[in-house]
């Protein structure tokens, strides 16, 4: 006689009791383990037509995702959303330089003519150098180059740069399409710190030998989530006003592969007549709806065509719509029941918010989500936007020697 235990609830029946559970309400049991890691499968879909390695989507927030998270994300098998928090030209300009990168080191090089003079430019600890063009642009001739060395030892700081650059040789610039490890050996052969990407007469980006060594950390890079156009995927962020039509615009020429609408509450007239508007005008684009929470608000977008959807309302960790508008709901829930009615019309769903550690990632994806989105949990790293700040803290602490001040840095997004 088998003897059946019951040692909790099967999903089912915990969340159709009326209650609202948050991540940290509930807890998976563990079962039995008969495969090795190496079986394990995180590909996915962040919607109906863009396949993902793993199911890690950077939050469209002025302070996570810009072109430099967004190439990291896309060489790990991820993708990012790229904020709205700018002119459409700029965001679509943030776009191509995402489509256009193999490595996900982005530097934004600075250009000067050989009559300019540098001003503050080497106050960024990261720009390696002031390359000098005949125009002071990208799309013109190299000449030379400026090192943070150079400029400091000058006694006269208002010299011209062609009076103390270096010129460009060969050596310096590599073809855009190399990958990490071309580029990684070419340094060494070359014994560089630094190199160019250049496409066409160009110049795209500067990489340095020192974020190579720091990418090559990564603990994935492979292909990445590419397009049928073989180049990196990339999202972007936009509204529902009449303006943002323009920026679509700017977008699909850009080459964004997905659109997310960036709302707290995506079950309205305007997201509804947006993603009409959006699938009768640019068909090939996916749209990814939301925010929701409830089954209903799921159904209204998945009729209206979104070919994702995005779960969460106040449960971001800067989120206030539960305090401000006293609506929301418990994001374990809301992932579980948006899911249950998604998957019938085969729509995957992106569990946003709520992401403090890796067991949460867990339980969003257990509950029915295919991808997580992450804003805090990014923030403050390398690839975000925001500058380094250093604090001197008061006071001296005792060690080996003697006696020494304290230094600390961390990172503020601005």
């Amino acid at each position: 006689m088998t003897v059946e235990f019951e040692d909790g609830y099967a999903a089912e029946r915990l969340f159709n009791q009326g209650f609202s559970y948050t991540y940290d309400d509930i807890i998976f049991l563990p079962h039995y383990i008969d495969f090795p890691t190496d079986a394990v499968s995180l590909s996915t879909n962040l919607s109906r037509n863009i396949p993902l390695s793993i199911p890690c989507v950077s939050s469209p927030m002025d302070t996570v995702t810009e072109s430099y998270m967004a190439a990291a994300m896309a060489a790990l098998g991820g993708i990012g959303i790229i904020h709205s928090n700018m002119p459409p030209s700029h965001q679509a300009h943030m776009v191509r330089s995402v489509k256009s990168r193999r490595v996900p080191i982005l530097s934004n090089p600075v250009f000067k003519s050989p009559d300019s003079r540098i001003v503050d430019h080497f106050d960024d600890d990261s720009l390696p150098c002031v390359l000098v063009t005949e125009s002071g642009t990208a799309k013109s001739k190299l000449l030379g180059y400026v090192f943070k060395s150079d400029w400091m030892s000058l006694s006269d700081k208002d010299a011209k740069l062609v009076d103390y650059m270096r010129a460009a040789d060969s050596t310096i610039s590599v073809p855009w399409s190399y990958d990490l490890a071309q580029i990684d050996a070419y340094l060494k052969k070359e014994e560089r710190d630094f190199v160019l990407l250049e496409e066409g007469g160009e110049v795209l980006d500067v990489i340095t030998k020192q974020e190579v060594e720091r990418v090559k950390g990564y603990p994935k890079i492979g292909k990445g989530s590419v397009g049928s156009d073989g180049k990196w995927m990339v999202g972007a962020a936009i509204g529902t006003r009449e303006s943002d039509k323009e920026r679509v615009e700017h977008l699909v020429k850009a080459g964004a592969n997905a659109v997310v609408l960036d709302s707290s509450q995506g079950n309205s007239i305007y997201q509804i007549e947006m993603i009409n508007y959006i699938k009768r005008t640019y068909p090939q684009l996916d749209v990814i709806g939301g925010n929701v929470v409830t089954m209903n608000q799921a159904q209204n977008l998945i009729k209206a065509g979104a070919d994702g959807l995005r779960v969460g309302m106040g449960s971001g960790s800067i989120c206030t719509t539960q305090e401000v508008c006293a609506v929301g709901r418990g994001q374990a829930t809301a992932v579980y029941k948006v899911s249950s009615i998604a998957a019938q019309s085969g729509v995957p769903v992106v569990a946003d918010g709520g992401i403090s550690n890796s067991g949460h990632i867990v339980k969003a994806l257990t509950l029915g989500a295919s991808t997580v989105m992450m804003g805090g949990f990014l923030a403050g790293s390398t690839e975000a936007p925001g500058t380094y700040l250093y604090k001197v803290r008061t006071g001296a602490a005792q060690v080996e020697g003697g006696i020494h001040g304290l230094d600390s840095y961390e990172k503020k997004a601005f």
